[in-house]
């Protein structure tokens, strides 16, 4: 939690997190009023086949996303344009609006985008057989839509949550963690394409990941501000 949400939990009638918690600290100031949700999160696309066919993807395939949050991530993007240059799968990579303009995608198959709105970005990781992304909220995204991820937690995050993020879904079996200050080209295109060889180690953590997903987060939370308001 941020500073705001600490100082407000005790006097909430109900705490709804995206995690359990691991502070007793925490637990103690909330009195036994912490809801495990999840973080509401759009429902997924359905079906793979029409999010291949609207981004251009045949059903053969392989397809590798990479995204760092709405900003980008510069050290995802550089490390992915220089570990997939000579790949022959499909990369979708969603760079932000900061670092596109300074970057070229390295090949044809390679689709460098600034950003992919609202419903592409579901498309997208249905799409996928890989992602390759930062550990902010939108794990949770990945999660829904059974994705198997590699990992790289923006180390200067508030309490270094997206390490706790992305060991979250390490210790389910659902993703790899890269940390910020090892990754490389090289690290990265290693990482991948040892995934990518072990069909079944894919298809293990993909159905890790959609054990984690909370497709009722919305409707939870709703039903504890109907009961507060009551």
């Amino acid at each position: 939690m941020g500073l705001t949400n600490r100082l407000l939990a005790p006097f909430a009638a109900r705490v709804c997190v995206a995690f359990p918690p691991v502070r007793r600290r925490l637990r103690r100031r909330t009195g036994g009023r912490v809801l495990v949700t999840g973080r509401p999160v759009p429902a997924s696309t359905r079906p793979l086949d029409g999010a291949r066919e609207r981004l251009g993807i045949a059903a053969h395939e392989t397809c590798v996303l990479v995204f760092g949050g709405s900003l980008g991530a510069r050290s995802i993007n550089e490390a992915a344009i220089d570990a997939f240059a000579g790949a022959r799968f499909r990369v979708l990579h969603a760079a932000g609006e900061r670092d596109f303009a300074d970057l070229e995608a390295p090949r044809a198959g390679y689709d460098l985008r600034p950003y992919l709105p609202g419903r592409a970005f579901s498309h997208a990781l249905l799409a996928s057989d890989l992602v390759v992304a930062r550990a902010g909220g939108s794990i949770f995204e990945v999660c829904a839509h059974g994705r198997p991820a590699v990992l790289v937690p923006y180390p200067h995050a508030s309490a270094d949550h997206q390490t706790t993020n992305a060991r979250w879904m390490a210790d389910a079996g659902a993703a790899v963690i890269v940390p910020d200050a090892e990754l490389t080209g090289p690290r990265l295109a290693r990482e991948v394409a040892a995934l990518l060889a072990d069909r079944g180690r894919l298809t293990a953590m993909a159905r890790a990941s959609a054990g984690l997903a909370r497709p009722r987060a919305a409707a939870e939370i709703a039903d504890e501000v109907l009961a507060a308001a009551r």
